[in-house]
């Protein structure tokens, strides 16, 4: 793999931005051939609330588990912004899924097409994940989320008062909007277009377990195709680094290529 620190200026965000890049150099015959140039399908990899956007590579083994894979993974900064346009500062979610997507297309061997396009994240990032593929379903053929945080009406309450009120606005336009992966949820199950393939695992010891929990099964109870898997373990790296090696192969089975059935 080729890893790339990547720093350039965001319209949308009206600043520097920072991402880390992982692209494929040699892969393997059994999934493509070898020096094939691509396109590649692109994994967007969120950060949490904790981190920024090299705790990926840090923490866990990323590069070694896309290695001779064909797929490239795209890390973005995005502070703590919960991946919302938010209400007293950026758009983070129109440079999330409509501007970084666009400029990664765009400079490197990276796939335009929808079912070669998925995000995922942990915590803070999982929301966002979940939050992307609900409400830009046309863009995503999958998004996984490890730990995440579901309910955002919760997540308000959690957060220091100024930062939830910077971010969403009021509990009451947080409330059934955009931002509310509940409410996304059933509008998407009510609408005619596409629905992304969903991902979900949270730790049975995770402070985030219960609304893990609820979500998922007002996902199911609306039919939106959802996995859901928990296990023991809390709110760790450890158990993310485990949640992205097993993704992988569940996120490659979408593609048409072989090797990845």
């Amino acid at each position: 793999m080729a890893w790339l620190h990547v720093h350039y200026h965001s319209e949308v965000l009206r600043m520097p931005v920072s991402m880390e890049v992982l692209l494929p150099q040699h892969v393997a015959g059994g999934w493509r051939s070898v020096n094939d140039p691509g396109p590649y399908p692109a994994l967007y990899l969120l950060h949490g609330m904790s981190d920024d956007h090299t705790a990926w590579m840090r923490r866990t083994s990323i590069e070694r588990y896309v290695e001779d894979k064909p797929i490239s993974v795209v890390m973005p900064a995005a502070h703590l912004s919960w991946y919302t346009d938010m209400a007293f500062g950026r758009e983070y979610f129109r440079f999330i899924t409509e501007e970084l997507p666009a400029f990664c297309e765009r400079m490197y061997p990276i796939s335009s097409a929808r079912e070669d396009r998925f995000i995922a994240g942990l915590s803070m990032g999982g929301y966002g994940a979940m939050k992307a593929a609900l409400n830009a379903p046309e863009r995503y053929s999958a998004a996984a989320s490890f730990s995440g945080e579901m309910d955002a009406l919760k997540t308000y309450d959690r957060l220091p008062s100024q930062l939830s009120s910077d971010i969403f606005g009021s509990r009451e336009r947080l409330e059934g909007g955009v931002n509310d992966l509940f409410a996304s949820a059933s509008r998407l199950a009510a609408s005619d277009g596409p629905r992304p393939n969903l991902y979900m695992w949270c730790g049975t010891e995770d402070f985030l377990h219960e609304e893990n929990v609820r979500f998922q099964q007002h996902a199911k109870s609306l039919g939106l195709p959802l996995e859901y898997e928990e296990g023991p373990g809390g709110h760790s790296w450890q158990c993310w680094d485990t949640c992205i090696e097993r993704t992988i192969p569940w996120l490659l089975q979408h593609l048409s290529v072989e090797g990845g059935k």
